[in-house]
Order: C-alpha cells, then sequence, then structure tokens
C-alpha cells in the first residue's frame, strides 16, 4: 500500500513546485531523501551508568518510528561532563522510503498538533543546503507512547533531508505536504 503523503507528492506537490520554481526537468523537483530522528541522551545516562534509561529511549524510538534504532558512543572521553569513550549517550534511526513519508505524515498531522501552545514551526530552521531539522522538547507527544509508562522526559531532534538545493525550495516542499510555518 502507497503512503498518503507519497500520492499526495506525485499528484499535488510536483506540479505545484514545477510552476512554482519553472523546473524544465521533472528530475529537478526537489524531494525528500531521508529522515533522521536523534534521540541524545548524555545527561540523563549520568556518564553511561543508567542503562536502563537508554533501553526506555531505544524502546520508545522504535515505537515511535517503526524501526529499530542505532546506540551511539561516545567518541571521545570529556572530563568536564563525566564521559568516557565509548559509553553510550544516545540512539538515532534513519527513515527512508515508505516509512519516512508514513513518519512524516504522522508527524504533521497527529503530533505537532498535539504539542501544547502550539502555534506552528520555525521556518528558518533550515542549513544553507534545503535540509530542515526539528527539536522537540518531548517525547510523549506522539500517539505511540504510552503517557503512564514514561519514567523520564527525552527530546529528539528531527531532520528532514532533501534534495532540493536552496532554503526556499526545500520550505516550498514542505510547505506543499502542509508543515505548519510560523509567519516570521
Amino acid at each position: 500500500m502507497v503512503p498518503r503523503l507519497k500520492e499526495v507528492y506525485k499528484n499535488n506537490v510536483v506540479p505545484s513546485l514545477k510552476s512554482k520554481f519553472s523546473y524544465k526537468n521533472h528530475m529537478e523537483i526537489p524531494r525528500v531523501e531521508k529522515i533522521v530522528i536523534n534521540m541524545g541522551l548524555g545527561r540523563l545516562t549520568d556518564g553511561g551508568k543508567d542503562k536502563k534509561i537508554m533501553e526506555e529511549a531505544v524502546e520508545e524510538l522504535g515505537l515511535i518510528t517503526g524501526q529499530r534504532p542505532v546506540v551511539r558512543l561516545a567518541r571521545k572521553s570529556i572530563a568536564g561532563f563525566k564521559l568516557r569513550e565509548g559509553v553510550p549517550i544516545g540512539c538515532s534511526v534513519t527513515l527512508r522510503g515508505n516509512k519516512m513519508y508514513e513518519f512524516l505524515d504522522r508527524l504533521i498531522n497527529l503530533t505537532l498538533p498535539r504539542v501544547r501552545d502550539f502555534r506552528g514551526v520555525s521556518a528558518k530552521a533550515f542549513d544553507g543546503s534545503g535540509n530542515y531539522t526539528l527539536g522537540l522538547k518531548e517525547q510523549i507527544i506522539f500517539p505511540e507512547i504510552d503517557y503512564s509508562k514514561v519514567q523520564n522526559v527525552k527530546g529528539m531532534n528531527i531532520t528532514i533531508v532533501t534534495t532540493a538545493r536552496t532554503d526556499d525550495e526545500s520550505r516550498g516542499l514542505l510547505r506543499e505536504f502542509g508543515m505548519p510555518f510560523i509567519a516570521n
């Protein structure tokens, strides 16, 4: 079964972007390449001593994305942060294909409206190469997470990597998908 957002891309977004940016070739039209979700837990795990928090984070991120997260290890030892090389400090998932479109659809239509006092997301969080990064302060806004079982509130960064060459093209792509940008 084809995800709803993939159909929206083919039927609505492609013609709209083609006319807006006057592309001559259909391969020039930007598309979402991948979505990377990163959950950093450095301060929560207390230098890797509390393995239970890491296990919870891996389980919750797996529920949210439908894919097994990869545990990230510290590359350097930093005494000021009580951090040693090789200690687990976070986890991440890279979504592509149908899972990516399904996650983006759920993020835009279900998850973001559940944020308390939500007015929209910043339209300035682009990196100059057409990629967009969104920071969330708590994982409990996702409908897959059971609020009563959550021990620690954990934040995450969601990076949407596109094939757009400029931020304007990427902003146009995400706006066509329905990303609720606020007017800055």
